[in-house]
C-alpha cells in the first residue's frame, strides 16, 4: 500500500482506528476481552456444576457415587433434571434408619441374656 493519504481524509483519526501499518489496537484488545469473558464463564459454569459434588465429599455422603453418576450425567447430556436431582440428594441427608434398629435388637438380646 501506499503511504499516502487520500486527499479528503481528515489530518487527525481517532486513536482507535487502524493504523497505517495495518495493526488495530480496539480489534486486538476486544478479541482479548472476549477470550478472557469465554475462558471466565467456562470456569464459572464448571465451578457451578460441580456444586452437589462438593457438597456430598463436604458431608461425607454415603450417595456420593449417586451424586457423581448424576452430576456426569447432567453434565454429557445436558439435562439439568440431573442435576437438579443431585443437588437435592447432596443436600439433604436421608434419615438413620439403622441405628434405631440396631439399638431394638441390642435390648431384645439384653433381655434375653437377663431371662437365662
Amino acid at each position: 500500500m501506499s503511504d499516502t493519504q487520500h486527499p479528503l481524509t481528515p489530518s487527525h483519526l481517532p486513536p482507535y482506528f487502524a493504523g497505517a501499518d495495518g495493526s488495530d489496537q480496539l480489534f486486538t484488545v476486544m478479541v482479548i476481552f472476549v477470550l478472557v469473558v469465554i475462558l471466565l464463564l467456562g470456569v464459572a459454569y464448571f465451578t457451578l456444576h460441580a456444586l452437589p459434588e462438593r457438597m456430598a465429599h463436604k458431608s461425607n455422603s454415603a450417595q456420593l457415587q449417586l451424586i457423581s453418576i448424576l452430576v456426569m450425567q447432567a453434565l454429557f447430556t445436558h439435562n439439568n433434571l440431573f442435576w437438579v436431582v443431585a443437588i437435592v440428594i447432596a443436600a439433604f441427608r436421608p434419615p438413620d434408619l439403622v441405628s434405631p434398629l440396631n439399638s431394638i435388637a441390642q435390648s431384645l438380646q439384653n433381655l434375653v441374656n437377663r431371662e437365662r
